[in-house]
């Protein structure tokens, strides 16, 4: 019963997405978002060939925010980089040894400092050891290590291994 919810969320979030961009709940619209978004995830399952399985969703919620509130404060502080007249950036590279070896856990981290204004993920050693991250204004190397790890690699660790 559990796997057949489970199987049954992306399409159901695929139907209602189908609907909200068609602007009709007509029952042949229904029907046809709902055909779609089956024939999607089966498709797409097959393009899969690694599976996730994330645990923790209190994780999951808090380092979303977390995220968010970055997001938030980065936005600010590279809007200040910016301003005419405002101190001078002292861009920079830092590399962070990682834990973190599951693709899923590692393809999040990516999305989250590439979603991160003034960071930008610049690679990853060949054997998934060190990211290197280009930062906009590196003032302090080791801060940017601890916050790498302990706000983003320790929650998805959690989540994903």
């Amino acid at each position: 019963m559990k796997r057949l919810f489970r199987s049954l969320i992306m399409p159901a979030f695929l139907t209602v997405l189908w609907l909200l961009l068609n602007d009709t709940v007509a029952p042949e619209q229904i029907l046809l978002g709902a055909a779609i978004s089956i024939g999607l995830v089966r498709i797409g399952a097959r393009l899969r060939p690694l599976q996730a399985h994330p645990k923790k969703p209190l994780t999951i919620a808090k380092l979303v925010c977390a995220v968010i509130a970055d997001i938030v404060r980065s936005n600010l502080a590279v809007g200040r980089l910016i301003w005419p007249g405002a101190a001078r950036a002292t861009p920079g590279f830092v590399a962070i040894p990682l834990e973190l070896r599951d693709p899923h856990g590692l393809a999040a981290l990516a999305c989250i400092i590439t979603c991160t204004p003034g960071t930008v993920w610049a690679g990853l050693t060949d054997d998934d050891r060190i990211l290197t991250l280009h930062v906009l204004d590196l003032k302090d190397e080791s801060q940017w290590i601890r916050t790498v790890k302990q706000r983003y690699e320790l929650p998805l660790l959690e989540i994903f291994e």
